[in-house]
């Protein structure tokens, strides 16, 4: 799996946004290739958001359907 550094990042600009999201934000931009979860609140937004993301940037996530 090759990592795409391109779209790692938002562009430069000021965001207002969800802190789940912006923890998403932040893991890719520190290099995340892979995330596996189970969506159960509070954390829902950051596999959903995750889940959209890593293809952009080469990366992988997996849902869990069961704990």
């Amino acid at each position: 799996m090759s990592l795409n550094d391109k779209n790692r990042f938002l562009p430069e600009g000021k965001y207002v946004m969800m802190g789940n999201i912006a923890m998403a934000e932040g893991a890719l931009a520190a290099g995340l290739g892979f995330f596996g979860g189970y969506p159960i609140t509070p954390s829902t937004e950051v596999i959903e958001h995750l889940a959209k993301r890593l293809p952009e940037v080469g990366g992988c996530c997996m849902q869990m359907e069961d704990e």
